[in-house]
């Protein structure tokens, strides 16, 4: 295998698709340092594990020598990315974005190298568009074009409003590929339709398209939905290790194996030894703490991570907690009183039963029993477990 192969299949580890694979194969082979192109949108002040699978192909790209352009979108954050999405984002100020693009700073060199990385704000051209340059990009597109993209088909179909600004957003997008002249850039499958407008635009400006590298999305914490800041399925990499690793070993065994591939940087052939481990009768719950544990060493250290540990055991295993049970998540607003949230978790059938379990100790919230029928809880960061006589359990979180 030649150098550019073996290069190849090491960036092509672990993507959903790239494209065009020939293009990207022959910039290799000119062996200059490539400029590979990631936004993010500041749109919530964490950075989650989700956005962490393509940070981690960002670094690798780094270690190969290659310049990494971390691209913070101030300008379109303000617009919103109507990506994934059956209504219009709402709008966001200038303060949360800029706010939110400090941490964003900070949080993204847990993972990369900060000596080896470029963070580009695109307010800095796109400020500058004007009108004229505005409409200027949007002639290089129709609406038909547009409604090709299924998030836009499926509102347009159901009648559900689509706001004129939210079709701007792909040429944005794209038109940051032609400021920062990229050769590659880096996002998610569901990115497919923005990544490929940035070739468009590209080939008018009479630049070469980028090559386009998808990766797969993180399922949420809910083993549902992607995960996202929106659905408050995530977990921040700025979050404590004992947030993390609760949030991490609530996760069902199924979806355990798709965040070992997506996450830890164990081999291939490492992850397929221990699914066979659990296949020969492994307890999977052993598993996960191994993931748990290298995630958390990975944005604290080794010592916080045996700590997370030993506070989980701690707290639930000497109660025999469960490892997997029904999971809810309620807005906390002001504050969510305990016998409403036993009843909508479908724990008790009334408020009135919830009161009556609780004064007669059969209520307990992390292992300590509840003792006031009147306790109101707040939101909190990580997820509760609470439990109703000896068989009734469920992993409460309140936003």
């Amino acid at each position: 295998m030649s150098d550019i192969q073996a290069i190849y299949a090491e960036i092509a580890r672990g993507t959903e698709e790239i494209l065009v694979e020939q293009e990207l194969k022959d910039k290799l082979k000119e062996g200059r340092p490539l400029r590979i192109k990631l936004g993010a949108d500041p749109t919530a002040p964490d950075i989650h594990l989700g956005h962490t699978v393509i940070l981690n192909k960002l670094r690798q790209f780094q270690q190969l020598g290659h310049e990494v352009i971390f691209l913070i979108g101030d300008f379109t954050a303000m617009v919103g990315d109507p990506t994934g999405k059956n209504a219009t984002r709402p709008p966001l100020t200038r303060e949360d974005v800029l706010a939110n693009a400090e941490t964003y700073k900070e949080q993204v060199f847990k993972i990369l190298d900060p000596a080896k990385t470029r963070i580009e704000f695109n307010s800095s051209w796109l400020d500058e568009l004007g009108a004229t340059g505005l409409i200027k990009l949007a002639a290089q597109q129709t609406v038909a074009r547009m409604l090709e993209r299924d998030d836009f088909k499926k509102r347009f179909a159901g009648n559900t409003p689509i706001a004129i600004h939210e079709f701007l957003y792909p040429l944005l997008q794209g038109y940051d590929s032609v400021a920062l002249e990229s050769d590659v850039e880096l996002g998610g499958t569901d990115q497919k339709f923005n990544l490929l407008m940035g070739r468009e635009l590209q080939k008018g400006a009479g630049q070469k398209p980028q090559s386009v590298l998808m990766m797969p999305l993180l399922v949420g914490l809910d083993g549902v939905k992607k995960m996202s800041k929106s659905q408050n399925n995530y977990i921040g990499v700025s979050e404590s290790p004992d947030s993390m690793f609760g949030k991490l070993m609530s996760i069902s065994d199924d979806l355990m194996w798709s965040y070992y591939e997506l996450l830890s940087f164990r081999p291939l052939e490492e992850i397929a030894g221990l699914k066979e481990q659990v296949a020969n009768g492994e307890n999977p719950r052993n598993i996960k703490v191994a993931l748990a544990k290298e995630i958390i060493a990975r944005f604290h250290d080794d010592a916080a991570a045996a700590q997370a540990e030993a506070n989980f055991v701690a707290r639930f295993a000497k109660n025999q907690v469960p490892d997997e049970m029904p999971e809810f998540t309620f807005d906390a607003g002001e504050g969510l009183g305990i016998a409403n949230i036993l009843k909508d978790a479908d724990m008790v059938k009334s408020t009135s039963e919830g009161m009556r379990m609780i004064k007669q100790g059969a209520v307990k919230i992390d292992g300590e029993k509840v003792e006031d029928t009147k306790l109101t809880l707040s939101a909190c960061e990580q997820p509760l477990v609470i439990q109703v006589g000896k068989r009734k359990f469920a992993r409460i979180t309140l936003a």
